[in-house]
């Protein structure tokens, strides 16, 4: 059974017309849940285009964690809509509202509306690192990197 954790959300913008859904798990063993589009209007993102997506919530993500917005699979595969800064990282201090930046590597334009799923939101624990500064670091068999592994041995 998956860990629950209360966090703390709030509905930041006015919008004409009904609310969009917050942020939720579309299946039972969903690790993110969906982000929708809260826009006021249609908007069009054209091939190679970008655009900063209001979702109209805000979070209190507690210490010692982090939301990550990621791109949701389905809309890369239909229309090579992604997110620009994937994973996008909304840290426990933020408490502004949760926007999405997408980029359309597609062909086509992409047409985005009010309630669309644009995203996932993920939430995960956060590592703080003490750094150790050494003269060297322990030996391992692996050489090489940027598709050192490709390679034939011989």
């Amino acid at each position: 059974m998956p860990t629950e954790l209360r966090i703390a959300i709030t509905r930041v913008r006015e919008v004409s017309g009904e609310e969009v859904p917050l942020p939720r798990y579309m299946t039972p063993d969903s690790a993110g849940m969906d982000i929708y589009a809260d826009l006021e209007s249609e908007l069009i993102i054209p091939p190679l285009g970008r655009a900063l997506i209001p979702s109209g919530f805000a979070l209190a993500i507690p210490q010692g964690y982090e939301a990550q917005v990621r791109p949701r699979s389905g809309l890369a595969l239909r229309s090579g809509l992604t997110i620009l800064n994937a994973p996008g990282t909304i840290d426990a201090d933020y408490r502004d509202e949760v926007k999405v930046l997408l980029i359309n590597l597609g062909d086509q334009p992409v047409r985005i509306q009010r309630g669309d799923r644009i995203a996932q939101l993920v939430i995960a624990p956060v590592t703080r690192v003490q750094w150790q500064e050494v003269d060297q670091l322990d030996a391992t068999s692996r050489t090489g990197g940027f598709g050192h592994t490709d390679k034939k041995s011989t």
